[in-house]
């Protein structure tokens, strides 16, 4: 190898690590500086003056001994140095900023570890709306800039900037503290915080927009911000739950799709790709919330996964296990949605008749897999027309690319074209 591969590959090792550093600190960052700064467009720019300093330094020098610590180092000398600069020419809001640093508690960098949690709660709190505070959250927390986030919610650039700037400006008008709610505020904020999680999860898992089924990067950054709940706020189940399910969900990434990305339903998958590690993390995390006995409706449905993944193979699932789960989600958090994958277990026990008639009343029409659950079951009893019309209504209702062909194939199996 040439000297000039050589320092090709040095470069590239250099970048991925940065890119990590990213992945890992950038939201952290973030936190810190609206801490010490009171302000989230001030945070941002200087966290991100501070990792283009980064790719320019850091391929030379090497990684630092503590990069985060550098990072935010970094970054609050240049908010500092840009505040004083526009202090200087009576920037009233600037010198604010400013008296609000200085006024900070320093903290040392590695010892900040509620900033993310005050950060995750600001971002998702109940006055912005659902998707600002999904967007918020991905923005600040998980570094997604801004044509990320518009390809993920299919709207244009400016719109999604737009968006990003009226939520900012919602928090700084309404004076939205930057704090862990207390403990009596707790029960009624966590759940929203966790519905946050969990949406951007399953866009992951099944993605909207885009042209690939699965969104990798979003599960991984909302499986990342639900671990830094977690960690945080050890005495919430729920959040525990939430982690359980997505483990357990993640876990069967790898046997979801063909090489040429066609679905793999769950029965047919080859548990054998199932990742071991996210099993066993997300299984130890049911029997910690087991242990507990404090259900929620997030533990309730990574038990419910659990069993599923006890099985070695389809047939030796414990449907009358999953009936039980889902009976219990039902009493806590009943919906419509339960009650259609309940009836999913009770096929499985009592026939396609019986299951049938538990969901053919329910209030779904917009829901793609209501109509494929009822396009299965009519299959099932050999109302093959009927269930054509069901598979075509799912697919006219997805937007994920691999559900879609799926069902569109799986009409075409049960009523080949004339």
């Amino acid at each position: 190898m040439n000297d000039a591969a050589e320092m090709n590959d040095v470069a590239v090792v250099d970048v991925s690590a940065i890119e990590a550093v990213f992945a890992e600190q950038y939201g952290r960052a973030v936190a810190v500086l609206i801490r010490v700064f009171g302000d989230i467009d001030i945070a941002e720019d200087a966290v991100q003056d501070a990792f283009a300093a980064a790719v320019r330094h850091w391929p030379a020098a090497g990684l630092p001994p503590s990069p985060a610590g550098w990072i935010i180092t970094t970054a609050r000398r240049r908010a500092v140095d840009r505040l004083r600069r526009e202090a200087a020419r009576a920037g009233k809001y600037a010198q604010a900023a400013l008296l609000h640093a200085e006024s900070a508690e320093p903290g040392a960098a590695d010892g900040l570890s509620d900033d993310r949690l005050r950060l995750i709660f600001t971002c998702c709190h109940p006055a912005l709306a659902m998707p600002a505070r999904v967007a918020l959250t991905l923005r600040l927390l998980g570094g997604l800039d801004t044509a990320a986030l518009a390809r993920a919610f299919l709207v244009s650039e400016t719109t999604m900037a737009q968006r990003l700037s009226r939520a900012k400006g919602k928090i700084r008008a309404a004076g939205i503290p930057y704090r862990v709610p207390g403990a009596d505020e707790l029960p009624q904020r966590l759940p929203g915080v966790l519905a946050v999680l969990y949406l951007i999860f399953t866009e992951g898992h099944t993605a909207t927009s885009g042209p690939g089924a699965t969104r990798a990067d979003l599960c991984a950054e909302a499986i990342r911000l639900t671990r830094t709940l977690a960690d945080r706020l050890p005495d919430e189940p729920e959040v525990t739950g939430l982690l359980a399910l997505m483990l357990l969900t993640e876990s069967r990434r790898g046997a979801r799709l063909t090489a040429d990305g066609t679905l793999i339903p769950l029965a047919r998958q080859d548990r054998g790709r199932w990742d071991p590690a996210l099993l066993a993390e997300g299984r130890a995390l049911v029997r910690e919330c087991l242990r507990r006995d404090r259900p929620g409706p997030y533990q309730i449905q990574a038990a419910i996964n659990a069993v599923h993944s006890d099985a070695a193979t389809a047939a030796e699932t414990d449907w009358a296990q999953i009936v039980a789960l889902y009976d219990q989600l039902a009493a806590v958090a009943p919906s419509p949605v339960v009650t259609l994958n309940r009836a999913v277990a009770i096929a499985e026990i009592d026939g396609p008749a019986a299951a049938l008639a538990l969901i053919d009343d329910l209030d779904l029409p917009h829901y793609h897999l209501y109509h494929a659950v009822r396009g299965e079951l009519l299959a099932r009893l050999g109302r093959n027309a009927d269930a054509a019309t069901a598979f075509e209504l799912a697919a006219d209702h997805t937007e994920n690319p691999a559900e879609r062909e799926h069902l569109r194939a799986r009409r075409r199996r049960i009523e080949p074209p004339a």
